[in-house]
């Protein structure tokens, strides 16, 4: 409030020593329409207001904006929403599955890079015959960990290409598009990892 009232009489008191508004417009015409009050200025306009201030020590000044902190209004938590939009929200889950695969493919590349100083073997030869090793539950669930979130980006990839187009924002098409991603996602990693 008080940095709106010092810029206030600031603009007053430019406009009386500027040509241009004195000249043109009447001052108490010009104090009426720069005052904060409209109803107190057009009874008794006053070109300029005394400004005060009020020296405080640091701490003092840190505890009027803990006050003020204390006035501002508090952010909900994430309680408050429907399960679907926070759990299953496609924008959680492609943040998820985009860090997974990345961080799959940077601790396999950093792999692939030290092996041969560190003597482990990491090239295809090696990885095919280790994993044809294992039994047939976790060759799938390893399959599924791998093509599951890469189903699932690139679908929401495609599905929000469709939304650049400006299609498919009402409620019911981002909930049922929310379910078709789903679906399509499991599919597809399911067929990923058994199917081929």
């Amino acid at each position: 409030m008080n940095a709106h009232r010092l810029g206030l009489a600031a603009v007053r008191s430019a406009s009386a020593s500027t040509p241009f508004f004195s000249q043109t417009l009447p001052r108490s015409l010009l104090a009426a329409t720069l005052s904060t009050s409209s109803s107190s200025s057009l009874s008794t306009p006053s070109l300029k207001r005394p400004i005060t201030t009020q020296k405080l020590s640091p701490e003092e000044g840190q505890q009027v904006l803990a006050n003020q902190r204390l006035n501002r209004p508090v952010s909900p938590h994430l309680g408050i929403y429907k399960m679907e939009q926070t759990w299953f929200g496609a924008s959680a889950w492609t943040r998820i599955t985009g860090c997974t695969l990345s961080g799959a493919a940077y601790v396999y590349f950093t792999a692939y890079l030290v092996s041969p100083l560190l003597g482990f073997h990491v090239e295809s030869a090696a990885l095919a015959s280790g994993f044809a090793a294992l039994p047939f539950v976790l060759q799938g669930a390893v399959k599924f960990a791998l093509a599951f979130p890469f189903t699932f980006h690139f679908i929401n990839g495609i599905k929000h290409l469709v939304y650049d187009l400006g299609v498919g924002f009402a409620k019911k098409d981002i909930i049922l598009g929310e379910k078709l991603l789903w679906i399509s996602s499991l599919i597809g990693g399911g067929y990923l990892a058994f199917g081929l």
